[in-house]
C-alpha cells in the first residue's frame, strides 16, 4: 500500500510541476481568429486529398476493387497504430504482474492475462494485413 501511495503523490508532483499558467488576450483579434479558420480549413482539405491518394494507391493496388483498397488502407492504419497501444497495454500487464500482484495472486493472473492479451493483439494486428495482401494479390515474388 506504501509503494502505491508513494507512486501516486510522485506521479502527482510530476504532473503539477509540469502545469504551465495559459494567460488570454483581454481583447480577441478577429483577422487572426479568420486566419486560423481559414488555416484550419486547409489543413482539412489537405488532410481530405491526401487520404483520397492514399484510397487510390491502395485501390490500383489491389485490382482496382473498392473495397479492397478500404480494406487495405483500414487493415495499415491499424498495424500503424496497434504498436504504440500494445506496448502501453503491455507495460500495464506487467506493472499489474510484478508490482502489485506480489502480494496478491488474483491481480498477479490478471497481469499474466493482460500481457498474453496485448501481445495476440500486437501479432494478429501486424500479421493480418500480409494474410490479406497474400489473399486477395497472391503469393508474388
Amino acid at each position: 500500500m506504501k509503494k502505491i501511495l508513494t507512486f501516486i503523490t510522485i506521479l502527482i508532483t510530476v504532473v503539477l510541476l509540469s502545469i504551465t499558467p495559459v494567460f488570454a488576450e483581454t481583447q480577441p483579434v478577429l483577422e487572426e481568429k479568420e486566419v486560423l479558420e481559414s488555416d484550419n480549413a486547409t489543413k482539412l482539405s489537405q488532410m481530405k486529398e491526401e487520404t483520397g491518394g492514399k484510397l487510390e494507391q491502395y485501390t490500383e493496388k489491389y485490382g482496382g476493387s473498392k473495397a479492397y483498397g478500404i480494406t487495405a488502407m483500414i487493415l495499415d492504419t491499424i498495424r500503424i497504430y496497434s504498436i504504440p497501444f500494445c506496448f502501453v497495454g503491455i507495460a500495464i500487464g506487467a506493472i499489474y504482474q510484478y508490482i502489485i500482484g506480489i502480494r496478491r495472486l488474483d491481480i498477479r493472473d490478471r497481469g499474466f492475462n493482460l500481457i498474453i492479451a496485448f501481445v495476440t493483439i500486437l501479432v494478429i494486428s501486424q500479421v493480418l494485413p500480409l494474410v490479406f495482401a497474400i489473399v486477395t494479390r497472391g503469393w508474388v515474388l
